[in-house]
């Protein structure tokens, strides 16, 4: 149940944002998630989006740098200690987090946290045997 995410390595320059948005519109792909982390001159815009491959060939062709990588998408309660208990689970199961960020929608009563783990596979069997569910990208797109 790995979510397909894409990454654009881009200098950080008026438009650059807009850049990539609307190559992505050019092509009908929606935009599902999102994550910008930069530094003074470049940053690191991470996507998650309803035609994954689509998106990582329009960019590519565009002359940005492109990187996709295996996320988990996992709905936890939307109340204090709900990401904790998450976390508590991976971390006794020896599973490293390289990076996360929040999802902008809810489904019942869950927030949705996207994840990029040291072992995506591990980290879902783990996460699925303590009876925490772990999205898949139809699921995620629909939400």
């Amino acid at each position: 149940m790995f979510i397909n995410q894409i990454s654009i390595f881009a200098e950080n320059k008026p438009g650059g944002l807009f850049e990539v948005t609307d190559i992505l519109a050019q092509n009908n792909i929606d935009i599902t998630a999102l994550s910008l982390a930069d530094t003074s001159d470049f940053g690191i815009l991470r996507l998650i989006v309803d035609k994954p491959e689509a998106a990582a060939t329009a960019l590519r062709e565009a002359g940005l740098i492109v990187k996709q990588s295996e996320v988990l998408a996992v709905p936890i309660e939307d109340a204090p200690g709900g990401l904790t208990r998450v976390l508590h689970t991976l971390s006794e199961n020896g599973v490293f987090i390289e990076y996360m960020y929040a999802f902008a929608g809810k489904m019942s009563g869950k927030a949705v946290v996207v994840m990029r783990t040291d072992d995506a596979q591990k980290a879902s069997k783990v996460l699925g045997s303590c009876g925490t569910e772990v999205l898949s990208a139809r699921e995620l797109y629909n939400i």
